[in-house]
């Protein structure tokens, strides 16, 4: 039961930063690109070494495991570049493309199963040690309010209401949540969810945020990839049991 409960406040925590980044696209002080593009790279950065470093060894020990990180990587693939268009991370800039509201909705379509096993692997974690759960959450936080303003700008830029566009990022919070809350219930998820979360954070953080700090000038976006990284082994001496 503690398990259950920490699991569930690491996914509302998560939720509530996907509500914050909806809610500055909406708000008056919604031009902050450089703090975000710094925010998706630090956060690419220490996602991917969890997912490397912490999680993938415990999902491959079986030949199912394996399987199931490429299956969670393909199905990120499927949902938000294959069957979603027009999909990226950050504030959605490109309107004259966004030409219906379908658009919006395929985001919200593509993201809800990324957000889900944000909560399954948040609650894989916990499953695993109280300190494995802790430094996932921290990896999956990260890139929350990045998730929100992507979901929120492509909502309104496709010509969805305010309105529409809260609930949009909302049900992306709750699926986190839900993630969360349901792995225990179920064995298959219990078993294999974990593989299945490593193979969507390793798209996520690979695939998604990393090649968005390259689109950055300089070197400071880019840069704070290693940074991230260098966040997850300083965690990794304070944090006893990593």
């Amino acid at each position: 039961m503690a398990q259950l409960i920490l699991a569930g406040l690491y996914a509302l925590l998560a939720g509530t930063a996907n509500m914050i980044g909806g809610l500055i696209v909406l708000g008056p002080a919604r031009r902050v690109p450089s703090a975000l593009n710094l925010l998706v790279a630090f956060g690419a950065g220490f996602m991917l070494a969890v997912a490397v470093l912490e999680m993938l060894p415990d999902a491959v020990t079986t030949p199912a495991g394996a399987a199931m990180v490429l299956i969670g990587y393909l199905a990120v693939h499927l949902t938000q570049h294959t069957l979603t268009p027009h999909f990226h991370f950050g504030e959605e800039t490109h309107r004259e493309a966004m030409v219906s509201r379908g658009i919006g909705l395929w985001a919200l379509v593509g993201l809800i199963p990324h957000s889900f096993f944000d909560g399954v692997a948040i609650a894989g974690g916990v499953l695993q040690s109280p300190e494995l759960g802790l430094m996932i959450f921290s990896a999956v936080i990260l890139h929350k309010v990045p998730t929100g303003v992507s979901l929120a700008s492509v909502m309104l830029a496709s010509g969805n209401s305010g309105q529409r566009t809260i609930l949009a990022v909302a049900l992306v919070g709750l699926a986190t949540v839900l993630g969360a809350v349901i792995t225990p219930a179920f064995d298959f998820l219990a078993i294999h969810g974990l593989g299945l979360a490593t193979g969507v954070l390793i798209y996520v953080a690979a695939s998604n945020l990393i090649p968005e700090s390259q689109h950055q000038p300089g070197w400071t976006t880019p840069g704070s990839v290693f940074l991230g990284v260098l966040a997850f082994w300083l965690i990794t001496l304070l944090l006893p049991g990593i």
